[in-house]
């Protein structure tokens, strides 16, 4: 081997004491450890261990890595539900890794096999984009939490979302980490090939002062936020749901009595702030109207509609004053599991609570979009999302995209009673940090519980709620217009990643057949053999 070539391919106990280091310094980059940075060491780490693996051992390093990344991070899944589900999803994560490894480590050896040793480091951040992107929409519909780039919300690197999105961001943190791994060997021999992948760190770690900030708008709306809080925590939470209603109402009052509030253009309340069908039930449209009363402004309310039969709709209701029958929003993406139960009767002989789950949610068709006026006479977009929402790319990109150059408000209205006192509620706001970013847009964003807090098109927060109290604040709100190129390539990113790596496998098949007998300059058959 050349003193410039690629580590030799790690035994089997170095990769998989790798994986788990890698997967473990991912899980610290996200809420509530917050350490950024960890994520490009544990992609370095992850990439160490499945470097030029054969299938089976990629497969073995990568599921290690996930558990070790997915187990700490998605633990809030089983706080109230127990261990089964919690394992049971941050197992299905994992595959996901385990399947990405499995494809790079043969793809990197029929690279070095043809001496392209920098385009087998090349593949790694490819094949994150692309694992993510399979994670994310795949069963029933995917589940893309805790992506690498959903743990970059103070990082330097976050302002790349509004260039290429989410994935972009998550290439960014993976090309950093493989960048460390690849200057290994050079700078071990002192070799100036190590400004190679130390000059692409660099590259990348600036290449967001390229990135344009949002420019500062002269039109703002007042928005106020209500946090009403829940009787208790846990899957019970609305066990005494008038309570939360009437939470929720006190709350709005207390808000509009306060003397720097002053006029609203719109009051937000979160997600099941109404597990009470205000259509149907007199009560609880009487303590509505109660609050509209008091704010003097559109009200934007998380209710829960009998309706269809014998499904039930998560609404985004918006009464406005002196209208009687309310606008809606239904939410376009349930939660499976959580807000219906595929397949029950199979999944109830591993854990009864999937019976917790009162009823099939029915799945909301439109673009959620609400028109506003401000009392300035300026006419803006409230676009709402429910919960869990935020974390699918495509549902926040085709509202803003609906009408882009109507300045506009992305509304995130979520609960997050069921996960007690865990880092799920910070790792969804992290989630609304980079949307505002890859959007140019603020964010209002209001939890029953907590975190709540108002986001600018930066990135930049107010002072985020505490958990399991009763908050309320009204903020002047930026309104932003326009598109981001995140917006206008939508999936492109992901599209040119997997495009990559069929370019990879087969410019590498080509060589083979042309040359019918390649020679491997980096890694010898002998240490390609013990991987």
């Amino acid at each position: 081997m050349s003193r410039d070539s690629p580590p030799a391919a790690p035994a089997l106990p170095l990769r998989l004491l790798l994986a788990l280091l890698g997967g473990g310094a991912i899980a610290l980059a996200f809420p509530a450890y917050d350490q950024w940075y960890a994520a490009w060491l544990g992609c370095g780490l992850i990439a160490a261990a499945g470097w030029a693996a054969r299938p089976g051992t990629g497969f073995l390093t990568g599921l290690v890595a996930g558990l070790a990344y997915f187990l700490p991070t998605l633990s809030w899944s089983g706080v109230y539900v127990g261990a089964l589900p919690w394992v049971a999803l941050a197992t299905l994560q994992a595959l996901y890794v385990a399947a990405m490894l499995a494809v790079i480590g043969p793809l990197q050896r029929r690279l070095l096999d043809g001496g392209a040793a920098w385009a087998a480091y090349g593949i790694v951040p490819l094949g994150w984009v692309v694992g993510e992107w399979a994670r994310g929409s795949t069963p029933f519909g995917g589940f893309p939490w805790a992506r690498l780039a959903f743990s970059q919300a103070d990082s330097p690197l976050r302002a790349l979302a509004a260039v290429g999105g989410a994935p972009l961001l998550t290439a960014a943190v993976a090309t950093m980490g493989v960048a460390g791994y690849a200057a290994i060997p050079a700078l071990r021999h002192r070799s100036p090939r190590a400004l190679i992948p130390l000059t692409l760190a660099c590259g990348v770690a600036l290449s967001p002062l390229a990135v344009p900030s949002p420019t500062s708008e002269r039109e703002t709306a007042r928005i106020g936020l209500v946090q009403g809080n829940v009787p208790q925590p846990g899957l019970d939470f609305n066990a005494e749901r008038r309570a939360v209603l009437d939470n929720h109402v006190r709350v709005t009052e207390d808000l509009m009595g306060r003397p720097d509030t002053g006029p609203l253009d719109l009051v937000v309340w979160p997600e099941n702030a109404s597990d009470i069908d205000p259509l149907r039930n007199a009560d609880a449209a009487a303590a509505i109207a109660r609050a509209q009363a008091a704010t003097q402004a559109p009200l934007l309310i998380g209710a829960i509609l009998n309706e269809p039969e014998p499904q039930v709709s998560n609404a985004s209701l918006l009464y406005r004053p002196g209208v009687p029958e309310p606008e809606r929003y239904l939410k376009r993406h349930p939660v499976p599991f959580a807000e219906y139960v595929p397949y029950r009767d199979f999944f109830r002989r591993f854990n009864d609570k999937v019976d917790l789950v009162r009823a099939g949610m029915a799945q909301g068709e439109k673009v959620g979009s609400f028109r506003m006026t401000t009392s300035s006479g300026v006419d803006w977009l409230a676009l709402p999302s429910i919960c869990f929402e935020v974390a699918y790319d495509a549902l926040l990109r085709e509202a803003v995209l609906l009408d882009p150059d109507q300045p506009s408000v992305l509304v995130v209205q979520t609960n997050n009673a069921t996960f007690g006192f865990t880092a799920e509620s910070e790792q969804q706001y992290a989630i609304s940090r980079i949307r505002a970013i890859e959007h140019g847009r603020s964010v209002v964003h209001v939890s029953t519980v907590g975190v709540s807090g108002v986001i600018g098109p930066n990135g930049t927060s107010t002072p985020p709620s505490a958990l399991f109290t009763a908050y309320a604040a009204a903020a002047t709100v930026p309104l932003h217009s326009g598109t981001t190129l995140a917006n206008r390539l939508g999936q492109t990113p992901e599209y040119a990643a997997l495009l990559g790596l069929f370019l990879a496998w087969g410019s590498r098949w080509r060589r083979r057949r042309a040359h019918h007998n390649p020679v491997d300059p980096t890694v010898t058959p002998k240490e390609l053999a013990s991987a």
